[in-house]
C-alpha cells in the first residue's frame, strides 16, 4: 500500500483551496527501490544496470480506474522488462512523473520483499499497486 509524498499532497492542498492550479501528468513511470523511501520522496535506491528502466504507464481511466473510499489501483497489470543481472531485493516502489529524475508523486512498500536476479521479473498483478489518501 502507498501514500502521496508531501509534495503532492501539497499541491493538491493548494489546488482545492484555490491557491494554485494542478496539471496531471499525462503518463506516470513505476520506479523499484532497493531501500526504505521516505514521505518527503528521500532515500529511494533505484537498480542500476541489468536491463532495469522505469515502467511508464499512461496516466488514464484504464490503467488507473476511479477512486473509491479514498483509494486507486492500477487497472492493468504493469510489467518490467526481464532483469539482465541481479536488481536486488525490492522492497519498495515510487509513482514517477518522468523516466528519469522527475518529480515523485507516491511511493509504497511491497507486502513481501521481492529478490530479482538475472532472467528474473518484476511485476504489479490488476490491483496490487494501490495508493490511499486519508
Amino acid at each position: 500500500m502507498g501514500s502521496f509524498t508531501e509534495d503532492l499532497a501539497n499541491e493538491l492542498l493548494d489546488h482545492v483551496f484555490g491557491n494554485a492550479a494542478f496539471t496531471a501528468d499525462s503518463s506516470l513511470f513505476i520506479a523499484l527501490s532497493t531501500t526504505t523511501i521516505t514521505d518527503t520522496g528521500g532515500n529511494m535506491t533505484e537498480p542500476s544496470g541489468g536491463s532495469y528502466a522505469r515502467e511508464e504507464v499512461v496516466n488514464n481511466a484504464t490503467n488507473f480506474p476511479a477512486a473509491a473510499s479514498g483509494a486507486k489501483a492500477n487497472g492493468t497489470a504493469i510489467t518490467f522488462a526481464t532483469a539482465t543481472a541481479s536488481w536486488g531485493t525490492i522492497i519498495d516502489f515510487a509513482i514517477m512523473s518522468a523516466i528519469s529524475g522527475g518529480t515523485m508523486r507516491g511511493y509504497g512498500t511491497l507486502d513481501t520483499a521481492q529478490l530479482i536476479n538475472s532472467g528474473g521479473t518484476a511485476s504489479f498483478a490488476i490491483g496490487d499497486l494501490d495508493i490511499t489518501l486519508t
